[in-house]
Parts: C-alpha cells; sequence; structure tokens
C-alpha cells in the first residue's frame, strides 16, 4: 500500500537559528510520502544560504517582500495537492513518527479535517529544559472570545495523554486535511491574508468548526516548539505584531462569531473588548492602528462572513459548548463508540461534560 502523501509547509523569516535542525527532523519522519515546500519572507540573516543547501529536497518560494505568514502560508499550500498538509513553524522539531501518528489518527476519523499532537516547550536554539512541559495541545477559546494553548507551560502529566476533541490546533504543527482545506476555504484563500501573522490558525479553527468538521488531539505524537510569543509578555513582542493581534481579534469575532454567541457572552466580550481598546488607547499607542486597519479591511471580512454563515452546519448549543474557561474537549473513543462518527458530524449531547485539564 503507497504511504500517504504529505506536504509540509514551512514559512521563514531570518530563521537561520532554527532552520536547518527543523528540516532534517523533517526528513527523518517515516511512513509518509513527503514533499516540503519552504516560503521565504525576504529573509536578511542567512537563512536562504541554508534553504540552497537543502534545494535538491525542498521546493522553495522566495518572496521579495515580508507577506506575512497566513498569505506566505496559503502559497506553500496551493503549491500542492496532496492528501495532507503539515503547517510547520521553522522552531518546531519533530520527533520520530510525528507525521505518520497524525495521518494515521486523522484517516481513522474521517470527519476530522485537522489533527494535532502534543508540543512540548524548548528552549532557545532548542536547548531542552529542566522539566519537561507542555507547549501546546490544541487551543481553546474563553466566553471573552481569548485563545490560548491547552497546557501551556504546564508540566506534562496523565492529564494530556488522552485522545480527544478540540476546538482547534496551533499551526506551528498542524495537520490538515486537503478536502477541508477546499471546503472551509473562502476566496481562494485557507488562512486569511489579511491577518498577516498571529491568530490565522485560530480563525480556522472556529470556521472550520462552524462548518462541521473537528480537530483530534492525539498524545501518541511529539514534537518540541520554541515559543516566542508568550502570553502576558507583550512587551518582548515586537510592536507590529502586537498591533495585528489587536486587529486580529476583532476581525476573527466580525467573521466567525454568531448571535447566539454575543446573546450568551456579550459580558465578558464586552469587558474584554473596552480592555483592549482602553490599553492601546493608554498604554500601547502603537497598536492603534490596528483600528484603521480593521476598517480597512472590513468590508472583505462581511462578505467573508456572509459565505461562512451561509455554509454553517454546527447548531448554536454545540457551538457555545466549546467557549470556557476551564479548556474544553471531548473524548474521541466515547463520541465514536456511540455515534460511529464523530460529534461534530452528528452533534454532541448535552451529557458530554467538559475535560477539565488543568
Amino acid at each position: 500500500m503507497p504511504h500517504p502523501k504529505v506536504c509540509v509547509t514551512i514559512v521563514t523569516c531570518n530563521s537561520a537559528q532554527y532552520i536547518r535542525r527543523c528540516l532534517e527532523a523533517v526528513f527523518q519522519q517515516e511512513g509518509v510520502s513527503l514533499e516540503t515546500v519552504v516560503v521565504d519572507n525576504a529573509s536578511t540573516d542567512g537563512t536562504g544560504e541554508i534553504l540552497r543547501e537543502f534545494a535538491p529536497r525542498i521546493r522553495i518560494v522566495w518572496n521579495h517582500r515580508n507577506a506575512g505568514f497566513a498569505q506566505a502560508q496559503n502559497q506553500a499550500v496551493r503549491s500542492s495537492a496532496s492528501d495532507w498538509v503539515l503547517t510547520l513553524n521553522p522552531d518546531a522539531l519533530l520527533l520520530p513518527g510525528f507525521i505518520r501518528t497524525l495521518v494515521d489518527a486523522g484517516e481513522a476519523h474521517p470527519g476530522a479535517g485537522t489533527v494535532c499532537g502534543k508540543l512540548l516547550s524548548i528552549g532557545p536554539g532548542f536547548q531542552p529544559l529542566s522539566v519537561r512541559r507542555i507547549d501546546s495541545t490544541g487551543i481553546f477559546f474563553t466566553p471573552a472570545m481569548r485563545h490560548f494553548d491547552r497546557g501551556w507551560h504546564q508540566p506534562d502529566s496523565p492529564y494530556f495523554e488522552s485522545m480527544e476533541y478540540v476546538f482547534g490546533a496551533s499551526a506551528a504543527a498542524a495537520l490538515y486535511r486537503r478536502a477541508m482545506i477546499d471546503d472551509i476555504a473562502v476566496d481562494g484563500h485557507f488562512f486569511d491574508p489579511d491577518f498577516f501573522a498571529y491568530r490565522e490558525d485560530a480563525d480556522v479553527a472556529w470556521r472550520a468548526l462552524l462548518l462541521g468538521w473537528s480537530c483530534i488531539y492525539t498524545p501518541a505524537a511529539a514534537a518540541y516548539h520554541v515559543r516566542t510569543m508568550v502570553p502576558g509578555h507583550r512587551r518582548s513582542v515586537p510592536a507590529v505584531i502586537n498591533m495585528h493581534s489587536v486587529k486580529n481579534r476583532f476581525l476573527m469575532r466580525i467573521k466567525n462569531a454568531t448571535g447566539d454567541l454575543y446573546r450568551r457572552y456579550w459580558l465578558p466580550m464586552t469587558a474584554r473588548d473596552l480592555l483592549v481598546a482602553a490599553g492601546s488607547l493608554l498604554a500601547e499607542p502603537s497598536s492603534l492602528p490596528a483600528f484603521w486597519h480593521l476598517a480597512r479591511c472590513l468590508p472583505r471580512a462581511l462578505r467573508q462572513r456572509r459565505a461562512i454563515m451561509s455554509r454553517r452546519r454546527l447548531s448554536d448549543a454545540e457551538m457555545a459548548q466549546w467557549f470556557s474557561y476551564i479548556p474544553a474537549a471531548r473524548p474521541v473513543r466515547a463520541v465514536v463508540e456511540r455515534n460511529r462518527l464523530p460529534w461534530t458530524a452528528r452533534g454532541a449531547s448535552p451529557d458530554q461534560a467538559t475535560v477539565p485539564i488543568a
């Protein structure tokens, strides 16, 4: 039987510190038929020279300007027709069997459009940490419409050893089914290029969920990830990224939030919105251009919203279950045994309670 076809898509921008070891780990993956596409966003630090060393084994797209993570990933995704696409950050280091384990989980559950594994924290320069800690086991949303990585910075423990349905995956190392990519793309874009960088994976996860696709977390697939954007440390992040973060928070809501979510969670949503606006005005004026960019993107966002909502498959009650201050997940085995289909294809019953992660 031929190996499943997977395209690994990597976006680089001054990634010389990591890209060599990242690619070497990709080439050590077994059990899949791999093609690797790297889109370089005008690196100036020697990344290009390293990529050329791998040229016989990878396809390189050279951008003459920084087009942003979202648009560059779209370039890479469109360059392949493989059954599966693994988006991968250059500061991620895959352990053996990572890709095949994700593919096996996805192929066992046809309703799963996304599969993610256990991302573990590792220090700058891929230096091991003294304690084995979680970087991400998928993402979750709170009623204030904030999204976080499940388990971030917590010690690895048995809590993270169950295969589960989760809201979505971090694009640092996420496997996407081609059929889902084609199904949920809007205006030909999988990732929204207006996001430029940050939150684009959460936007995809939300849209996929609305359109009936589920995301599976499988702890059997493990990788390391160096996290440069740490929650609560905005001062250590470039100002332009913080600006895009503010813009994208509202863009994502405009496109994906339903009236029912507003009715249920209007108070925490409004409180957070006021805090973000006040913070931009009083403490972080470099983020104020986010609101001008938001206005510029608004017509496209509204058009995309109409396209998404016209094809929506998930009910209000099902959608609301995924917004919780305790990371939400659904056990894969229980749902599959009872319904014979992933829960998003048939609907989850009220007695499937949120699984506390921490």
